[in-house]
């Protein structure tokens, strides 16, 4: 049996879709019930738990062979990397008590840095904590989610103009569509690894830059849209004003400075790296076509 936490997510369904597809059995864990129809109609098999319900998530991986795991961000807490901790501390102790042979855990390029990156340094502790747990472990290290820009794409449109706090807007950076990742995950979980550890980067078929991303979107919307460094001082009081809280808006500051620094990206000399087959204009396609 396969569980899958996070099963709602691009991740957890892309996962699910790919184990199904091979006929592998799921449990599908959820927050609530009526979230879970079409997992349902996949064939998964469905727990209920909080992932702040150490109790109920360590029931929902009884009998599991491997378990996949990603750690839900908190971008409205108030202390957003405290309350991350502490999920990570939830999901640890269910692992302890239910004891899955082997774990998957998505996790973040950079991960293997042990200071000033900001929410990638939440992966890093992740990734600390399940090592003291008797089971193998995969970390699959995830770059940029491409769906990011979803949430600066349909301004970009309407201003021409795309602001963003990757300095400068020429440098080309590792990203990846988000359901590739999930494919990824579900190819390594029916591997059937028992390493002790191993470490696996997805990315994408190619690297691009916020140039790339402007002129593709410009192509896309018929319309002329120039990419724009934001100022350092405009970050917080931005991604603010777009919805989460102060605490997370820092810790996504000190994220791109890392990336500005190049500290960002697969570790060197150590995992594999494997690519996704969604190219940026077909997310940015499907994106548009939402708005």
């Amino acid at each position: 049996m396969f569980v899958i936490l996070g099963a709602t997510g691009k991740i957890g369904r892309a996962t699910i879709a790919e184990l199904r597809r091979h006929g592998a059995p799921v449990r599908a864990v959820v927050r609530r019930q009526n979230s879970a129809d079409d997992l349902s109609a996949m064939g998964c098999d469905i727990a209920i738990a909080d992932i702040q319900d150490s109790a109920a998530l360590s029931e929902s991986m009884s009998g599991a062979t491997a378990v996949q795991i990603i750690c839900p961000t908190s971008v409205q807490a108030d202390d957003a990397a405290a309350e991350m901790k502490n999920s990570i501390r939830t999901i640890v102790d269910a692992l302890d008590r239910s004891r899955p042979s082997s774990v998957l855990a998505i996790s973040d390029y950079g991960a293997h840095l042990a200071s000033d990156t900001g929410i990638t340094l939440i992966f890093h502790h992740l990734e600390s904590e399940l090592k003291k747990l008797p089971a193998a472990l995969t970390f699959l290290r995830s770059a940029e989610h491409m769906q990011n820009w979803s949430r600066q794409i349909g301004r970009a449109i309407e201003t021409g103009v795309l602001p963003s706090l990757h300095h400068p807007v020429t440098k080309l950076f590792p990203t990846v569509s988000a359901p590739d990742v999930g494919v990824i995950a579900g190819e390594l979980l029916l591997s059937g690894t028992q390493a002790p550890l191993s470490i696996i980067h997805a990315e994408g078929p190619d690297r691009y830059s916020v140039e790339d991303v402007a002129r593709i979107a410009g192509e896309l919307a018929g319309r002329k849209i120039n990419a724009s460094e934001m100022p350092r001082l405009d970050w917080i009081p931005a991604l603010v004003r777009g919805g989460i809280s102060a605490s997370y808006a820092e810790l996504v500051a000190e994220l791109y400075d890392a990336h500005n620094a190049g500290r960002i990206d697969a570790e060197p000399g150590v995992g594999d790296i494997r690519r996704g087959r969604t190219g940026l204009r077909e997310v940015l396609t499907s994106m548009m076509k939402s708005l």
